[in-house]
């Protein structure tokens, strides 16, 4: 599964409708539960990879010990402009980077987290071996992926909305980046490549997203992630009809609102032998 420069782009007014309608409609659960993992560890210093808007970052400061010490990355300036205006409820060190070329040196931390950023990177393997790099041995790599979009019922409903709006040219974002890396066996064998060889899990977790409203589900997908680009880049003037005709997809299915709807992803967790 390749990714294209467009799928990794998180800029105008993308982060702020991420940060208002996706975080609360899907990351903060499964933030709260990578947080928990991560403070069972029991790391002196953390390294977060693909921090985003912060829903990870912020449930790190709350769950660790005010003595560990976290340093959060992402790639988009946009995003961690978001995620630093929001704020943590203790120090944190917010820096710009690549997931592919960590600016860090070897074995600098006990732990490497990340919620959702690994379906992104054009080469997975060469961004494990990054996380390995950067780890000490006995140290922990923490990360979850989506499952299949099948599994994850607002999704689904969306992209098969705007499938009917687009019969010529679908928008395929999200079944090709955010739930296009959920094969077991080919994760496995990405850590394997990255060096990652001794005892690893994965976990699948089942949990429910919620929204008030069909509409606040479809402005979530439709705005607040790169499928804006891919609707966008269809007709410039497509985006509230593709609102509107994912918000009638998901009131079908769902009923009016409140509305609530399966969500799945792997969490994987792998640790640095030597």
């Amino acid at each position: 599964m390749n990714t294209s420069t467009g799928d990794r782009v998180f800029s105008g007014s993308i982060p702020q409708f991420y940060q208002r309608y996706m975080v609360p409609l899907i990351f903060d659960p499964y933030a709260t539960d990578l947080a928990r993992r991560a403070a069972a560890l029991r790391p002196a210093a953390v390294l977060e990879i693909a921090a985003g808007t912060g829903a990870v970052t912020r449930q790190l400061a709350e769950q660790l010990p005010a003595a560990t010490a976290i340093v959060a990355t992402d790639l988009n300036p946009a995003m961690l402009e978001q995620a630093q205006g929001l704020g943590t409820s203790r120090a944190v060190t917010w820096r710009q980077a690549d997931a592919l070329q960590l600016p860090f040196e070897d074995q600098a931390f006990d732990a490497v987290v990340c919620q959702f950023g690994y379906m992104f990177l054009p080469d997975k393997a060469a961004g494990f071996a990054e996380a390995r790099r950067v780890l000490r041995p006995g140290g922990t790599f923490l990360f979850n992926v989506w499952d299949r979009i099948e599994d994850n019922a607002f999704a689904d409903t969306v992209e098969q909305a705007l499938a009917r709006l687009f019969p010529g040219d679908p928008p395929k974002f999200m079944s090709r980046v955010p739930h296009g890396y959920y094969d077991a066996a080919v994760i496995a064998a990405d850590l394997a490549r990255a060096g990652f060889t001794g005892q690893r899990t994965l976990e699948t977790v089942a949990l429910e997203s919620r929204a008030d409203t069909p509409q606040m589900a479809a402005i979530a997908y439709c705005q607040g992630t790169p499928l804006r680009n891919e609707i966008e880049a269809r007709g410039a003037n497509m985006l509230d009809q593709a609102i509107n005709v994912a918000t009638d997809a998901l009131r079908a299915r769902y009923g009016a609102g409140p509305i609530a709807g399966k969500i799945q992803a792997h969490v994987i967790t792998a640790p640095r032998s030597a």
